[in-house]
Parts: structure tokens; sequence; C-alpha cells
């Protein structure tokens, strides 16, 4: 007997693991669903297919729920974050000649160190900087302007944004339209296996602990469908247990692999499941502890603060009034569905928001990322504001 069926959106990104799973593996099924999985071309049209009622649920960009709700992302009415589905897993990239002109100015690709990167890329760039991002409401997006702001490249002024859907980075590299990229894996490992680049941080080095997809809902959707909605919740955070153990590796690389989903070889997959990454055409390889999490340190959880944090970068890129913003995105990230969902199943924080950036001391050389490691490379701490419920 079949469960109810859920029309749930995606892009081919690895970090779409956790509903790929949950349908494959029966994590679906144990809650009495059946997750109807529609792969979109790009974020806009999958924003779209949940915004029509195309899709009920969608593997979602973080911000853009919550540019929704600041009346700048056109989302064309309130989404609501349900879950978090990923921390950290996007790269970013330069072409092959600006990785030249890094190269030839002592860049060792060490690929950890965000300051001496950002510095390396800013001495290579020229006057304006052609960079792709999946989305301009993205973290990739958010992360990049602050990376190079922090580092005093006013990136207003001297970036050129070029929106890229993930699966044509490589193409838009080879066209000369731009000069570097964020986007998710495996896009990343694409443009290297075509020669077209390499890598040269991952964006978690940035920020150690950023929210890069969520499991949107439409609001509506979420109060009027409240047991589905609590079941879907339950069905994705036993897929990203699944996921977060070593012995569930391979087979998730072979599922995700399959032709309705990536449709591209496992071990090109498996990069970024593992953190070990081939990040230039020569085979230079590195090794990132925490590039991807799906469970651990309380992934999963919809941080109210971290809603705040993405509107205050907003905020501060449209001229909006920075308290307002955070208040207005506090409820997009819905902690409170998300406790209701699992209070049975887990452990659940004490709290809804915490500091963001709490762990501000940089990690000594050579040493792993903890699960529950938090901190901005330049050792910015983000104080949420108080909102009113």
């Amino acid at each position: 007997m079949r469960g109810a069926k859920i029309p749930v959106g995606f892009i081919p990104l690895v970090d779409a693991a956790p509903l790929i799973v949950a349908q494959e593996m029966g994590f679906a099924a144990e809650e009495g669903l059946e997750l109807d999985l529609k792969r979109a071309p790009s974020w806009s049209s999958l924003r779209d297919m949940l915004a029509f009622g195309q899709v009920d649920a969608a593997h979602m960009l973080a911000p853009a729920p919550v540019a929704g709700a600041l009346g700048i992302g056109n989302t064309g009415g309130p989404m609501s974050a349900i879950s978090v589905l990923s921390v950290n897993g996007n790269v970013v990239g330069v072409s092959t000649a600006l990785a030249e002109r890094m190269r030839a100015q002592g860049h060792d690709f060490a690929f950890h160190d965000a300051r001496a990167t950002g510095a390396a890329l800013i001495a290579a760039a020229p006057d304006r900087l052609r960079i792709a991002v999946p989305f301009p409401f993205s973290m990739h997006a958010e992360l990049l302007y602050y990376w190079l702001n922090a580092l005093g490249f006013p990136a207003h002024q001297t970036l050129d944004i070029h929106t890229v859907p993930p699966a044509l980075m490589a193409e838009a590299l080879r066209a000369g339209e731009v000069d570097a990229f964020c986007v998710g894996e495996p896009w990343g490992s694409i443009v290297v296996e075509e020669r077209l680049g390499s890598l040269i941080l991952p964006t978690s080095a940035i920020w150690s602990f950023a929210p890069e997809k969520v499991l949107a809902v439409r609001s509506n959707w979420a109060t009027h469908s409240d047991h589905l909605c609590d079941r879907l919740i339950r069905a994705v955070w036993r897929a990203g247990r699944w996921l977060a153990s070593d012995e569930s590796r391979m087979l998730a690389a072979e599922v995700l692999a399959r032709e309705p989903y990536l449709n591209m070889p496992a071990e090109i997959i498996d990069r970024a499941l593992t953190g070990k990454l081939t990040v230039t055409p020569q085979g230079l390889q590195r090794e990132v502890p925490g590039f991807l999490r799906f469970y651990l340190g309380e992934a999963t959880f919809p941080w109210e603060s971290q809603a705040q944090w993405i509107a205050h970068q907003l905020a501060a890129r449209s001229g909006l009034d920075p308290v307002a913003a955070q208040a207005a995105a506090s409820p997009v990230f819905r902690s409170d569905l998300y406790r209701r969902a699992l209070a049975d199943l887990t452990t659940l924080p004490p709290e809804s928001s915490r500091t963001e950036g709490r762990d501000s001391a940089p990690l000594p050389a050579g040493l792993s990322q903890p699960a529950t490691d938090n901190r901005f490379f330049d050792g910015q701490i983000f104080t949420p504001a108080r909102v009113k419920r």
C-alpha cells in the first residue's frame, strides 16, 4: 500500500541527498509517505514550482524564503523553512587563466585559509571580477560578499555577479563569460574534471556552519497539512542521520548517481560526501573536514538566528532597516514545527536562537573541525536581535 504522495522539487546537487535518500531508502515509507521527486533546471524555476503549487515542498536555498519575507525575493507568497537539509557544501573556483595568475604570484592552493586565499584572489583579479552564483538570494552570494568585504574588497563596487544555474557553471567558464564562481558540489568538481578551472576554497572556510539548503514549503501548506508536514520532517531527519554514517557513503553515492537524480559517476559525488576534493586539473587533492553536513552538530535544526544573519546581510545590501529585517526573518525558520515533529525522536536545543560565530578563535593548523564548530573566518560574532512574539 502506497503512502500519501507529496510532490517535492529538487536541483541536481549532492545536498539534495536527504530528500532522495528519504524516498529511496524507505524513510518516507516509514512515515506513510511517498515523495514524488521532481528535478528542476534552475533555482528560479524551482521557486516558481513551489509558489504555484506544482510541488508542496522543495530543496531550497536558505536565503530564498528569507528574501521573500523581506519583500525582495519575489517568492510568490510566504514560504517556511521547516528544516535545514544541509550545512556547507559549496566551493569557490576560478578560471584556468585566473588560477595561473594566482599561482604565478605564489598562491599554493592550500584550500583552507580564507584570508590568504582572498588576498591572492584580489591581487590576481581583473578590475571587475566577474563571478557566477546560482541565484542572487543564496548562501553562495552572501558568503562571497561577506568574505570579500571583510578583506577590504568592496564587493558591491568591484564585482559583476552573474546568475548561472549550477549545471551550467562549466559552460559559463568555457564561454569566457565569468572569471570565477561559487557553486555546490558536484558542479565545482565537474569544472575541474573538464579542465576549465581550479577550486580555491570551500565556503566552510568562510563560515564553518553556514546553513546551505532548507526544506521549504508554502507557509499555508504547513498550517493546513500539519500532519504531512510533521511526517516529512521526520522522514528527512532520518535520512540525514543515515547519511552521516560512514557505512552509508558508498551506497548514498550510487543512489544519487542514478539517472533521475544527478546522473553522473558516483566517484564524483563521493568527493563531496567525504570532503576529499580534487582541486586542480593537475590532480591536486585536498581534504576538508566538515565539508558537507546532513546531521552532526544539530545540522538540521532551523535556527532562527541563522535566518536573522541572512536577513542582516540582505538588509545591508538592499538598504533595509537591519532590525526590522531580522524581525521579519526570524519566523521564516520554523523551529516550532521542527520541535513538534521531532520531540519524541531526539534531544532538541533548549533555545531556538543562538550567537552565530561563537567559536570565534581560529582552529590550530591541521586540526579537524569538531561537529559543533561555528565560526566566521574573521572572528566576527553575530548576536541576533531580540524579536517580540
